[in-house]
């Protein structure tokens, strides 16, 4: 009897039953955004170079390395100059032509003191010190609509105050610093830096692991419920985009970069993606007609979820400030012309009209110390001014740089909106639809 009751399936205690987890991981591929935090001369390869996150980083839920977590890098290859990079330098006064510098970041240094070294890849173009351009709103059109876009500010605000904080970190520089730059930088040899402030992606080669977290059946209930109306998503772009080679319907796909919450309640957790199409593709043409790019984001699937539909168009993106980008009310992006064009062309013009002015009163003895106007080759136009006693010389130069001043500002091809890889991105949740099956 005894050997019969001990051949009964047992029912099992639930004080033994595992607690279930979930690995805080960052995934590989996950872009780190580092700032330098300091005027770097460059020096030679290997030189330490210090940073900070400008960005958090989150984990599933959590956050494991807040914006300002200090970063640990070197510089890691210079660029050799090729014969034509110094001919051009050469004849344009430059004899110490701008390196293209490679860093490399391999360690993150958190507030207790803790180092965890990570492998990356630092990706190419990012290196430029970037702002938040942000969709202006129609007071009236808020109004008419409803709260929504007001709530969407408020949020957008919060998050600009988070950017500054982070930025701060950041030894900006003086105005006597940044005027003793710029006398450097006119010399025709000079030292090489890398600006406070230079903001850079690298990506993960390898996963971080940050230990693990109870998976509470609270936790899975709320992942995938109704996203919030007028909420606002943090997420890194995953398709590169550009107003010149993308197509009007093109897929879009970008990856949270912060979890979702509703209150308390986890909605969508770091890693979901959200999905969308290009509406509008126009590339830049000439007379300076600038690109223009519109995308709207349709649908979200967190991992291993439920996909929700959503009616969705881009806040705020990141962008270096020589960009020149802008967004409209509704998020579509366009590059627009710098005022500055009609001063630089202005004074090519008055150059080339005090050369003509100077020639037509033969007044051809006083030589010009530069040649060319501001898009010419000074060093040419010295040597030509010295070299050749010939009273239409400075005209001729003069003229030619006014000329191309013009056709560069006016006539030229004008810029493209481009969006590389990992550029992030706020993006404002208006309205959602019925959830669907992940397909």
């Amino acid at each position: 009897m005894a050997a019969q009751q001990s051949a009964l399936p047992q029912k099992p205690s639930t004080r033994h039953i595992p607690t279930q987890k979930i690995a805080l991981t960052v995934a590989k591929n996950t872009p780190l955004q580092i700032a330098l935090d300091r005027d770097v001369r460059i020096r030679k390869v290997g030189q330490p170079i210090h940073g900070h996150l400008v960005q958090p980083i989150y984990a599933f839920d959590r956050l494991v390395a807040p914006a300002g977590t200090e970063v640990d890098g070197h510089i890691a290859s210079m660029e050799t100059l090729s014969r034509k990079k110094r001919v051009l330098g050469i004849l344009n006064a430059d004899f110490t032509p701008e390196r293209k510098i490679e860093v490399q970041f391999d360690q993150l240094v958190l507030a207790e003191g803790r180092t965890i070294p990570f492998k990356a890849v630092v990706t190419p173009g990012p290196g430029r010190v970037l702002q938040l351009v942000s969709a202006n709103h129609d007071k009236k059109k808020k109004s008419a609509k409803n709260s929504a876009s007001e709530t969407i500010d408020e949020a957008k605000q919060e998050a600009s105050q988070e950017w500054q904080e982070a930025i701060k970190q950041v030894k900006k520089p003086g105005k006597l610093h940044r005027l003793e730059r710029y006398a450097i930088s006119q010399l025709p040899a000079r030292p090489q830096y890398l600006d406070a402030g230079t903001v850079y992606f690298a990506e993960l080669q390898e996963p971080l692991y940050f230990g693990g977290e109870p998976f509470t059946p609270q936790m899975a209930a709320s992942i995938g419920s109704a996203i919030p109306k007028a909420s606002l998503i943090h997420a890194f772009l995953v398709t590169p985009l550009n107003s010149a080679t993308t197509k009007k319907g093109a897929k879009v796909e970008a990856v949270l970069s912060q979890p979702l919450f509703n209150g308390h309640r986890l909605v969508l957790p770091e890693g979901s993606r959200i999905k969308g199409v290009v509406l509008q593709a126009r590339p830049a043409a000439r007379l300076h007609h600038n690109g223009q790019l519109r995308i709207a984001f349709r649908q979200i699937v967190p991992p291993d979820g439920v996909a929700q539909k959503v009616v969705a168009s881009l806040e705020s993106v990141q962008a270096a400030k020589n960009d020149h980008m802008k967004l409209d009310s509704e998020g579509g992006a366009e590059a627009y012309t710098p005022k500055t064009r009609y001063l630089s062309t202005g004074l090519s013009l008055a150059l080339a009209t005090a050369a003509m002015l100077e020639h037509n009163g033969d007044a051809a003895q006083s030589q010009p110390e530069l040649g060319g106007g501001p898009d010419g080759f000074k060093l040419v136009g010295m040597v030509l001014g010295f070299a050749i006693k010939s009273p239409s010389l400075p005209m001729t130069m003069a003229a030619y740089g006014a000329g191309r001043s013009v056709y560069v500002n006016f006539i030229a091809r004008g810029q493209d909106v481009v969006f590389p890889r990992n550029t992030l991105m706020e993006i404002g949740i208006s309205a959602r639809r019925k959830m669907v099956l992940k397909p």
